[in-house]
């Protein structure tokens, strides 16, 4: 395909799924059970760190963690404390289990009272056009209270060579603000230009299919270049494409 075929292609992939109807089937619900902006990102922050495995088992387990937050992502965190550890006992989502969680916690409750929430840690340290340098400070901050080494692993870091996933998606959710109704847009501070597609291994082999991405390692460098690729498509909106990516692999078997 050329260019302009490919951008065509592409962009009538994202009509075609990015739609409420994707939300249905995708652990973005979750977040879009609330309204109240902290709610949503609390929610978004931790529904996207356990969002690895089979998709049934990410939901069920994400409506256990709502659960879990007496349906009050904020309020929980803003209230949280040691006593709560025996309620938390029973969660467990593949490695991530309730040590963790307690962690996560305190940790989120660190951030929004001493750092001015998620959204302005993400903000504070953007740098060279690009959210990967947020994401690895975001990371120091968020490890910054006593913790068990474990739960570091929980947390990916781009300036690691990881392609950070979970974090990537989880700020495209916060960031893009179109009128499909799938991602929330609630992060007025952070231009969508930044975003980075989210890289696994669907979108990654629908990527090297269609010649967007050469190298054979989802990893940050494979994210660099295929944001590389994307902003060429779509310089305000790059990260849209991983409907279509994702679409594409998961949907479509491409």
């Amino acid at each position: 395909m050329t260019k302009s075929e490919l951008k065509e292609f592409l962009d009538a992939k994202v009509i075609l799924y990015n739609n409420p109807k994707f939300i249905e089937s995708d652990p973005i619900q979750i977040p879009h059970l609330f309204t109240l902006k902290e709610d949503i990102e609390i929610a978004g922050f931790l529904v996207a760190t356990i969002a690895w495995g089979n998709r049934k088992s990410i939901i069920n387990n994400a409506k256990q963690l709502v659960d879990l937050m007496g349906n009050s992502p904020y309020d929980f965190v803003m209230n949280f404390s040691d006593k709560e550890a025996d309620s938390l006992s029973s969660f467990v989502h593949r490695t991530f289990n309730s040590e963790d969680l307690f962690y996560f916690f305190k940790s989120l409750q660190n951030i929004y009272t001493n750092h001015g929430g998620l959204e302005s840690v993400f903000t504070k340290y953007i740098d060279d056009n690009s959210l990967q340098p947020s994401i690895h400070h975001f990371k120091k901050i968020f490890f910054e209270l006593e913790h068990l080494p474990r739960t570091e692993k929980h947390v990916s870091d781009p300036l690691k060579n990881s392609a950070a996933k979970r974090i990537n998606m989880f700020l495209r959710w916060m960031v893009r603000n179109d009128t499909a109704g799938v991602d929330f847009g609630i992060w007025k501070s952070i231009s969508p230009s930044l975003l980075s597609c989210p890289l696994d291994v669907h979108s990654g082999n629908v990527a090297r299919k269609l010649q967007l991405l050469s190298r054979k390692q989802n990893d940050a460098k494979a994210v660099t270049e295929l944001d590389t690729a994307l902003r060429k498509l779509d310089v305000k909106d790059p990260a849209k494409y991983d409907f279509a990516l994702f679409g594409l692999g998961v949907f479509e078997r491409f």
